[in-house]
């Protein structure tokens, strides 16, 4: 048994552009998240992947598209999949973030937001869920969001939480890959596809390479 999963951030966004903290709110990609969309579709094809499933989000839902299109494969939708919530600090900037809550955000934190450990439950136990129906050999295309992909991979792969920084952010239309064995998942890629760009998300100063 060899199955795996491409977990694949979205394309840009104009919150991506201005840093603004994006989570629930339901933001379109812009022309170049439309172009890097299309452009992971063209490789991730290449691995003839078998089942597609994305966040309900449509910058993740229109990523994903793009590689259902070349490959035939309908998209199915997980609301588990979508990006942590940010609570107050959806639509703000990371700078006014910084001034107005300093203390929350060395700790990334946001009032009203999701805990990182409950982001990482349930990314995690969707991808495990959607994994499960896989065929032996399958490929799992997850379309989804920086910080979700990046606490569920690392709840995947059974690291303590205190470790998470460790493993750094996804960049626009960049992708993991995970494969699972007798002994639970492994990480095969990271951050892959579009190196050298930069990282812009919802996802902690410290996990990200703009913080």
């Amino acid at each position: 048994m060899s199955r795996r999963v491409v977990c694949l951030r979205h394309g840009q966004t104009l919150w991506n552009v201005e840093k603004r903290f994006q989570g629930h709110t339901d933001i379109a990609l812009d022309e170049t998240g439309i172009a890097q969309a299309a452009r992971a579709a063209s490789l991730l094809a290449a691995l003839r992947p078998t089942m597609l499933v994305s966040s309900d989000l449509r910058r993740a839902y229109d990523t994903a598209s793009a590689l259902g299109r070349l490959t035939g494969l309908d998209v199915s939708v997980d609301k588990d999949l979508r990006e942590r919530g940010g609570g107050e600090w959806e639509g703000l900037t990371r700078d006014e973030i910084k001034a107005g809550w300093p203390v929350e955000y060395e700790a990334w934190e946001a009032p009203g937001g999701e805990d990182v450990g409950h982001v990482a439950d349930r990314v995690a136990d969707a991808i495990g869920r959607w994994a499960a129906r896989l065929d032996d050999d399958g490929l799992l295309v997850v379309a989804s969001h920086g910080a979700a992909l990046r606490l569920g991979i690392c709840r995947l792969l059974g690291l303590p939480q205190e470790l998470w920084s460790a493993l750094g952010g996804l960049g626009n239309c960049s992708w993991s890959v995970l494969e699972e064995g007798r002994r639970g998942w492994r990480l095969l890629e990271h951050n892959a596809g579009t190196l050298p760009e930069p990282v812009s998300s919802d996802d902690s100063p410290a996990a990200t390479a703009d913080g």
